[in-house]
């Protein structure tokens, strides 16, 4: 069975170069008036930044759950815990690094091999308890399912998914418990940031195979700049609870660390979780484009993650027209791989 990615190459992606005319949203579509919720006849004051630079701006208010003004109103604090964190990243010191999951070598070798069996990819996965059950959890939600029937065990997660699939899947599933709330002050932010994640990996995946790219790479790293995200955070609020007790982060300082030091801690996860050399030249890639790679899958990947993510929340994001200038595939193959994601999201992505 050749699994939901080789279908997805074949029925979604005929061969098509080059950005198509530009368009306006959709009849129906939200229209992004509000700072945060949408809100029918607010009027928006014009902003005439980058329309990335709006749309991270957009994603981070998503994320903190916060105002505009709150993310752009510094505290006094805010450049000594910024260089506190500069130096526990340079001195390899973070508090909140991910420990590497222990099945995740032998996995990712395993995986990697073109002579890797089914067989070989459900042993591994069921020699790991906790990894089995993320594994049928995962297989079955609305991102990965291929059928209206549920996925049962290992063995058959990874014969309907084909190996490709079960890539993702177990790429998922590695990382989703990594993502979860440790408490009540971070619950909505883990949710919304592992949504936001699996939402710019898929993104990222099917931009590759629109480019004829190797594909599964992407998923995983796609992943990894919501785990930076969540590390950051709880780094943040580690800095504040040793030196600062009195004193809570804001919302800025969260913004400021995480835009500053995004790819500087996907690099460490990635070092600590000894993952490919080629994962890391893919983040590098993604955070210092040469000229003839401006497009990268990841970046595209992001942008258009982001953008439906917020759509499907009903914030402020970027008409198709200010959107399609920032990827590298036409207006025909936005609309397949919109399609997709917005189908993902509606099903309820889980965030659970």
């Amino acid at each position: 069975m050749p699994g939901i990615v080789s279908w997805i190459r074949h029925r979604l992606f005929p061969s098509h170069s080059g950005h198509g005319a530009h368009s306006t949203m959709s009849a129906g579509s939200p229209q992004p008036t509000g700072s945060g919720l949408l809100s029918p006849g607010v009027v928006d004051t014009p902003d005439c930044r980058p329309p990335r630079a709006r749309l991270d701006d957009h994603l981070f208010c998503w994320l903190l759950d916060s105002s505009p003004r709150q993310i752009e109103q510094p505290l006094p604090l805010t450049s000594k815990v910024l260089r506190e964190l500069d130096t526990r990243l340079r001195d390899d010191t973070l508090n909140e690094l991910p420990r590497q999951p222990l099945t995740l070598p032998t996995l990712m070798r395993t995986l990697a091999s073109d002579a890797t069996s089914r067989k070989e990819v459900t042993d591994i996965i069921l020699g790991d308890a906790s990894l089995t059950n993320q594994v049928l959890q995962v297989a079955n939600s609305p991102f990965f399912k291929v059928s209206d029937h549920p996925v049962e065990s290992v063995d058959q997660a990874v014969f309907l998914l084909g190996l490709d699939g079960i890539r993702n899947v177990a790429s998922a599933s590695v990382m989703r418990p990594m993502l979860a709330a440790r408490n009540s002050a971070e619950s909505t932010f883990s949710q919304r940031v592992w949504r936001w994640g699996l939402t710019c990996a898929r993104a990222a995946e099917l931009i590759a195979l629109n480019n004829r790219q190797e594909s599964t790479s992407y998923f995983m790293v796609g992943l990894l700049p919501a785990l930076s995200y969540l590390t950051l955070r709880r780094e943040v609020q580690s800095i504040f609870d040793q030196r600062f007790p009195d004193q809570h982060p804001t919302p800025h300082i969260f913004h400021e660390a995480m835009q500053r030091y995004e790819w500087a801690t996907a690099q460490k996860i990635a070092h600590a979780w000894g993952l490919p050399p080629g994962y890391h030249a893919l983040l590098l890639t993604a955070e210092r484009p040469a000229p003839d790679q401006e497009h990268s899958p990841l970046n595209d990947g992001i942008v258009l993650g982001t953008r439906e993510v917020l759509r499907d929340a009903h914030q402020r994001n970027l008409g198709i027209d200010e959107l399609l200038p920032l990827l590298s595939i036409n207006e025909e193959q936005l609309d397949r791989v919109r399609q997709i994601l917005s189908r993902l999201l509606s099903e309820g992505l889980s965030s659970r």
